[in-house]
C-alpha cells in the first residue's frame, strides 16, 4: 500500500515538473516540490521498511 502511495505522489511531482519544463505551467512552487518529493521518499522508505519487516518474519529470524 505504502509502495502505491509513493508512486502516485512521485507522479504528481513529475507530472508538476513536466508541467513547468515543457508548458511553463507548474502548479506548485519550489517548497511544494519539495514537500511532495519528500513524501514520496518518506513513503518509498515505510514500504521498504515494511517488506523487509515482512520478509524477516517468514524467515524466522
Amino acid at each position: 500500500m505504502f509502495l502505491y502511495a509513493s508512486i502516485i505522489v512521485f507522479v504528481a511531482y513529475f507530472t508538476n515538473v513536466a508541467l513547468g519544463a515543457f508548458a511553463g505551467k507548474a502548479i506548485l512552487g519550489d517548497v511544494g516540490e519539495m514537500l511532495v518529493l519528500f513524501a514520496a521518499a518518506i513513503l518509498f522508505v515505510v514500504a521498504i521498511l515494511q517488506k523487509e519487516a515482512d520478509r524477516k518474519r517468514e524467515n524466522g529470524s
